[in-house]
């Protein structure tokens, strides 16, 4: 399973991102989210939805982004608005699946980069 994140980049408070994310060579794929580490502190989980659409965000977030997702394209996107400095960090997308012996794989995608400019 490969994830291939894409958006995220540079954009003044106040402003908007869109981030989305597709896995490949995936299916029965969980729960699906977006992670991220702001400079200099530790990963920290942004929003994720499970294949039912049933979707949970960090409180800081709550109001402010979206997470949607795409099963037929395994996909899920992230709509940022109202951004913040805060919400300054790399992004990753995460999934997990139940594998074959009842244990949970977490898959990665690489980060990318979103910077909040006062």
């Amino acid at each position: 399973v490969q994830l291939q994140a894409s958006g995220g980049g540079l954009v003044q408070e106040g402003g908007s991102l869109s981030l989305s994310c597709v896995a490949s060579g995936a299916f029965s794929l969980n729960s699906m989210g977006w992670y991220r580490r702001p400079p200099g502190q530790s990963r920290e989980k942004v929003a994720s939805i499970t294949n039912r659409g049933a979707a949970d965000y960090r409180s800081s977030v709550r109001g402010r982004f979206t997470i949607s997702r795409d099963n037929t394209k395994n996909a899920i996107y992230l709509q940022m608005t109202n951004l913040k400095v805060e919400d300054t960090a790399v992004y990753y997308c995460h999934a997990d699946r139940e594998n074959e012996h009842g244990f949970w794989d977490d898959y990665w995608g690489q980060g990318t980069q979103v910077t909040v400019s006062s």
